[in-house]
């Protein structure tokens, strides 16, 4: 069985909305759903997730499993401080995972896909919100 994370675009209101109906949904003694999801507000934060930097960074951390971020820096060949602040920001997110083994910080992706769901309509009619 794979680990997805999926990433949806959504308006602040409607990421509330989702809460408070998964909680109305607990109080009933139902069950929510046991899915890791992110929550991006508009496209140019999804732009700067996935980026094409981020992207080759975390596939090939998923591939070669470095023991470091230097080596991870090695394997896309760009500069280690870059690939610091890009894992960093991506640690935040939890799509990367940074594990300290001695004095290394090792990063680790826990997925195997990452699904994008982008609304073309949102449910209020106004699609504009999602744009920066």
């Amino acid at each position: 069985m794979s680990n997805t994370l999926h990433i949806q675009v959504e308006t602040t209101d409607e990421f509330f909305e989702q809460v408070k109906s998964d909680a109305a949904g607990l109080d009933e003694g139902g069950d929510v759903d046991d899915v890791d999801v992110l929550s991006v507000p508009d496209l140019a934060t999804l732009s700067r997730v996935l980026s094409k930097t981020n992207l080759e960074l975390i596939r090939s951390i998923a591939e070669h499993e470095p023991d470091s971020m230097r080596e991870a820096a090695r394997l896309v060949e760009r500069d280690i401080k870059n690939v610091s602040e890009d894992l960093n920001f991506l640690a935040e997110l939890d799509i990367v995972e940074i594990e300290t083994a001695g004095r290394a910080k090792r990063p680790v992706v826990p997925y195997d896909d990452i699904e994008v769901d982008i609304p073309v309509r949102e449910s209020d009619g106004n699609s504009s919100s999602l744009v920066a």
